[in-house]
């Protein structure tokens, strides 16, 4: 049985999952409005993760017998400077999510909810995963400039990002 404490963090993090999904919608929407197609389709595959990592959650807090609560969230941003400052932003975005998992991790370990510390190590090593995808796409568009052809490649290439659900 999850604690009071726990319980809330879980929920707290689920809906954070969700409310993530929303703000790389809104990156989605950007990008498509500056007719890079190829980027937009890849933060609409982030939200696609985004929602299946929130579903986790809600599977796991029914799993052990917790009640899931579903809350609102705040609009999320929706204007842009560049392409670069999206990706920038994505990146500081995954670096507070990495945060937030390790405090889970820390009040699991704490309370030594074993179930709990096996769940989240996944989520620990898909953050090392997500932050790794963020930094080097920043550090490509970095290098790209103002190269509108490496732009287009970029885009191209972007275009071609599918999800497929991990197998349990």
């Amino acid at each position: 049985m999850l604690s009071g404490k726990l319980l809330n963090a879980l929920n707290d993090q689920m809906n954070f999952e969700f409310e993530s999904a929303s703000i790389y919608l809104a990156m989605s929407a950007y990008c498509a409005s500056e007719d890079l197609d190829g980027f937009a389709h890849f933060f609409r595959v982030q939200v696609e993760e985004e929602r299946f990592h929130a579903m986790k959650f809600f599977d796991f807090i029914n799993d052990k017998g917790g009640r899931v609560i579903v809350k609102g969230y705040e609009d999320p941003e929706n204007e842009f400077d560049s392409i670069i400052d999206v990706f920038e932003k994505a990146l500081e975005h995954e670096k507070l999510v990495t945060k937030r998992i390790y405090a889970l991790q820390d009040i699991a370990t704490e309370e030594k909810e074993y179930s709990t510390i096996s769940f989240l190590n996944w989520f620990i090593d898909e953050q090392v995963e997500e932050e790794a995808t963020f930094e080097s796409l920043v550090k490509k568009l970095k290098r790209i400039g103002n190269d509108s052809s490496a732009l287009y490649m970029l885009n191209d290439e972007l275009a071609k990002r599918v999800f497929t659900p991990p197998a349990e």
